[in-house]
């Protein structure tokens, strides 16, 4: 994990138990529970207790679990999917070269785009062409697992891309667009074949559109899938679907 990422982990952890302990308050509130009473009744020292509630402090599960237990609440913990892995795969870097290198100048690049309104996740890189004013949240996949969820994160990751950080900066407001680079396999090749409908409808643009519109100067054709064939440590876009 980038120290970006770490970063990034750490503040959403500081929100969570921050939330944890407004619940802890307004449930302690709520049954007329002291401080001190809570922490005597879960067996925890009341300092830590008096942290914990401050949200200046976390707890073990195993803590949060006796203060629940006290004031009358289960505690439950899980994940939640969100927009995908922010690690990737060893495919992703030569992909990502590989797009770099085929890109016009006109468009602009912004690699490992931080958004986080409404959905929290990361882009591999957003292609900004302002005089089309067009930006492109653009996902390198070397596999195509679970399609219906890499659609609709990508979908997610796309709406979210106003709230990141440098989309103020753009100039006029773009239209948002979305570029999927799939590494073409014979596994994956299956898989688009078994699912063409589906890919079709999320990915309507022509695959030689869209990569005539990123090395050179045709149009933005709308939201494409181009497959990319990787040899080694090099790759480079294939046309066709």
């Amino acid at each position: 994990m980038t120290t970006r990422l770490q970063a990034a982990a750490d503040r959403r952890a500081l929100v969570v138990r921050r939330d944890v302990a407004e619940q802890l308050v307004r449930l302690a509130d709520d049954a007329g529970v002291s401080v001190v009473h809570l922490a005597s009744a879960a067996g925890v020292a009341r300092s830590h207790v008096a942290r914990v509630m401050n949200g200046e402090a976390s707890a073990s599960f195993a803590v949060y679990q006796r203060l629940g237990a006290v004031l009358g609440a289960d505690l439950s913990i899980r994940y939640f999917p969100n927009t995908g892995p922010a690690i990737r795969d060893r495919w992703a870097a030569p992909m990502l070269e590989a797009l770099l290198a085929v890109r016009h100048p006109r468009w602009a690049a912004y690699t490992e785009v931080a958004v986080r309104r409404p959905s929290r996740g990361w882009i591999d890189v957003a292609l900004h062409e302002p005089r089309e004013q067009v930006l492109l949240a653009s996902e390198l996949q070397s596999e195509l697992r679970r399609l219906e969820q890499l659609i609709r994160w990508h979908a997610a990751k796309a709406d979210s891309l106003p709230s990141w950080d440098g989309f103020g900066q753009l100039g006029e407001q773009p239209r948002i667009g979305r570029l999927l680079v799939v590494r073409r396999t014979k596994a994956t090749r299956t898989t688009a074949a078994e699912f063409g409908r589906q890919l079709r409808t999320a990915y309507p643009a022509h695959p030689d559109d869209a990569i005539s519109a990123l090395s050179g100067t045709m149009p933005w054709p709308g939201d494409a899938l181009a497959w990319m064939v990787v040899e080694g440590h090099s790759a480079r876009l294939v046309p066709g679907r």
